[in-house]
Parts: structure tokens; sequence; C-alpha cells
């Protein structure tokens, strides 16, 4: 039977189910809308749109690295105990694979049959992918049960580097360093001039109050910005395995003993209800 995709858009904004269900309802029912919606609500894909205002503070990072590219996305539910329900999980593993297919039209279809199933508003909180070149190296990161999860992309000087088994422990590392430090900037040309300026006037009015010479509270000043910029600049920080080095210095570290160069050009942190 031939069935009208006004008809579907009609079902799926009145039940909110998925496309493909309210088609196949349809086809069913020999395209009685009525029947079709009862069906639905017996198969249980109907309620959807009741959960929709539900709060989704919840949820599982994911990610994956294949093809020359990285994906990671966060998938947000209403409790803890969905999050770790293999279903869900499944809903994660669909839309990233989905995502890197370039078919981020099924999204929509994706999470409103889970929607239907796990009965928990469920939805696609946020997502990044990242392309990688042949002499770059994507590293992913998952920590938690998915309650965090990272990216970070590495140049390489000569593309045979990512094969040495120090390169890819260290790099390993760094992107477990991520996750436990998150990083808000990759270094300190990245930080909003503003935001500098405005820390720097805090700090000033912090050290005038000591009442100290001029020359001593700019050094004062100079110290609190390099610390403070050592705790949100990811190549500033201290490397969580070496806390005697940078993660900049690790990675010059890494370069000499590897033969070659390796530096950080992006990266990406996502934790559970955070922005």
């Amino acid at each position: 039977m031939d069935i009208k995709a006004s008809d579907v858009k009609s079902l799926r904004e009145k039940t909110g189910a998925g496309m493909m269900d309210c088609k196949k309802a349809l086809v069913a029912t020999n395209g009685d809308f009525a029947q079709a919606e009862r069906k639905l609500k017996e198969l249980g894909l109907a309620a959807a749109h009741k959960r929709a205002g539900r709060a989704t503070t919840e949820g599982r990072i994911f990610t994956r690295v294949e093809d020359g590219r990285g994906i990671l996305l966060e998938v947000s539910c209403e409790t803890d105990f969905v999050a770790k329900n293999e279903e869900f999980i499944a809903l994660g593993e669909k839309l990233m694979a989905s995502a890197l297919e370039g078919q981020k039209d099924r999204f929509d279809d994706l999470l409103s049959e889970s929607i239907g199933r796990i009965k928990e508003n469920i939805a696609l909180r946020r997502m990044r992918i990242i392309e990688n070149q042949p002499d770059e190296l994507l590293v992913d990161y998952i920590h938690g049960e998915g309650r965090i999860g990272v990216l970070v992309r590495f140049h390489l000087s000569d593309e045979k580097l990512k094969q040495l088994p120090r390169v890819k422990e260290v790099a390993f590392d760094l992107a477990l360093h991520a996750a436990a430090f998150a990083p808000h900037f990759l270094r300190r040309e990245n930080v909003d001039a503003a935001y500098l300026a405005e820390q720097e006037e805090i700090f000033l009015k912090q050290a005038e109050k000591l009442g100290k010479p001029e020359k001593v509270i700019q050094g004062i000043v100079k110290g609190k910005l390099k610390k403070h910029l050592s705790g949100i600049c990811f190549l500033e920080q201290a490397f969580v395995k070496d806390q005697n080095n940078t993660v900049s210095a690790t990675l010059e570290n890494l370069g000499k003993e590897s033969g070659g160069e390796i530096t950080i050009t992006d990266y990406v942190c996502y934790k559970v209800g955070e922005d």
C-alpha cells in the first residue's frame, strides 16, 4: 500500500515515534491513522513526546577513532541506571556510526525508538568529529564508565613515528591527562586577551594589598598569572605522569627520544552534564 509521507509525518508528530516505526504502523493498518497510533502505543513507541520535557542530567560519553577520523559525543538521559543500560550504550554506538557515515538524518529516529523502549527522555547533547591526516595521530580515552571522554590529535614530523610503542604510550597518557585535568585551552596564545587582562587586574589588586614596592608587586602579578595559566592551558600543565615536567616539555622530550617532532594540534574533552 502506498503510504503518504505527510501521513507518516503527522503520525510521528502526534506520537513522537520514529519515522520508520510510523510508516510500518500505517502499512500494517492499511493507512488507518487511529489504528496505527494505537499500534504504536501497544508497542511502546508512542511515548517519546511525553518524556521530552524531563531533565536529562545523566548520560554517557562515547568515542571512536577509525578511518582517519575521531568522534566524541555525549548522549544524555534521566538516570544513571539507564546510562549503564546495554540498549543505551548500543544507541551511542549507532549514533557514532551514523555520524561517521554522514547519516545524521537518522539521529531523530534512533533517539525516538530508544526513548519508546527505555521509557526515559534521551538526547544527543553534543558531538565533535576531528579529521586526521597521515602525519597525525588521533588518540581517544574514556574514563569512569563513560563519565569523561577525550580526543587528542598529535602532529608528527614523520608519520612512521605513530608506529613507535613509546609514542603510542605517551600519547595515550596525554589523553588520560586531559581527562584528569580538563584544560580549557591548548596554549596561552588561545586564551582570550580580555580574560587575561581581567585576571591580571585581579592579581594586581591582590598584590597591592601587600604594601610591597612596585617592582615586587609586578613580579608577584607575573608569577600569579603564570601559575593560573599553567592550570588552564594544556601545554603548560604539569604532566600527570611526571609533575616535574609540563606537557610541552614531555612532548619535546618524546620527540628527542623518538627522533622526530611531536605536537598537540587539537583536543576535545567532554564530561557528562558539563559544558
